[in-house]
């Protein structure tokens, strides 16, 4: 591996980092246009991602022309991943409770650290340790703590529609899965994102028009949320996230991904649509120690290193 490659990875990282604190912000965001159809709301919001894939070819250097040699394979599996995660996860929110959809929803960050294992050594699979697991283990454990803890006293598991649950474990393992998967085409740019927004987009559109009725954005408010998160949360986090899962650290950004629910909760209460409690702190410890537990590779290297 040539010398760059340890930073490399490191940056890759980093903008996956960046990409969590973006959809750290999508609840708050999405509270403001609450009113328009899920579907229609992903036609949209992938629209604009797709045009933040000029923003990010400026950025990253990428060319247009690169996305002609992009294989087959990559993009149907963009457009599994984008579309196929959001129709579960819309689906599963329709017909169970959201809390429960999203506790289920987030066991793609620890199926994220479990799936890296498969990975041929040549692509970056590392072999699982005992801190991986634990890693993870304690992150799903502040998820638990943040959305059975809230200040309703909790919620009642299984009051939903089973397919809703089902739809929800779908998503889980359609993020994880997509995500890993990427890690196989780490020679595609990231810009090949744009083409993938652009055909969820379209899928999107497709169902809304099927089955919804489109409901437009009726304040300035509202056009400003929906410009932020398709150019951000489901813009250019994508692009993020894309790079972290093909030259990042896999493991160690699945167990940040822990840090979302943590993170949109924290904002939801400097926005003032919740207030801070108890347990919303020691949510943040399990997520910080998690995160210090499942970097093990990191310590350990140091350690060995010294």
């Amino acid at each position: 591996m040539e010398p760059s490659a340890p930073r490399n990875e490191g940056i890759a990282t980093g903008l996956g980092l960046v990409a969590i604190l973006l959809w750290s912000s999508l609840a708050s965001v999405t509270a403001a246009v609450a009113q328009i159809p899920p579907f229609e709301l992903v036609a949209l919001s992938f629209a604009l991602s797709t045009m933040a894939g000029l923003g990010w070819a400026a950025i990253s250097g990428e060319r247009l022309s690169a996305l002609r040699g992009v294989p087959l394979g990559y993009w149907l599996l963009g457009v599994y991943g984008l579309f196929g995660y959001h129709a579960a996860y819309f689906y599963a929110l329709q017909n169970a409770p959201a809390v429960e959809a999203n506790l289920i929803n987030y066991l793609w960050p620890l199926l994220i650290v479990v799936l890296s294992a498969l990975l041929p050594a040549a692509v970056g699979g590392r072999r699982l340790r005992w801190w991986h697991l634990a890693g993870a283990a304690m992150g799903f454990a502040s998820t638990l703590v943040i959305l059975l803890g809230r200040e309703n006293g909790g919620v009642g598991l299984l009051s939903g529609v089973p397919s809703g649950y089902v739809a929800a474990f779908a998503a889980a393992v359609i993020w994880s899965t997509y995500s890993v998967a990427s890690r196989l085409y780490a020679g595609v740019p990231s810009l090949a994102v744009m083409g993938t927004s652009a055909a969820t987009s379209v899928a999107a559109f497709c169902v809304s028009c099927a089955f919804e009725t489109w409901v437009w954005p009726s304040s300035t408010l509202q056009w400003m949320a929906v410009l932020f998160q398709g150019l951000g949360p489901v813009g250019l986090a994508f692009y993020l996230w894309d790079r972290a899962m093909k030259r990042g650290h896999l493991r160690l950004v699945g167990i940040a991904s822990y840090a979302t629910p943590l993170l949109s909760t924290i904002i939801l209460v400097l926005t003032g649509a919740s207030t801070a409690s108890e347990t919303l702190w020691f949510a943040a410890l399990l997520v910080t120690a998690g995160a210090a537990i499942g970097g093990g590779d990191v310590w350990f290297a140091r350690r060995r290193s010294t």
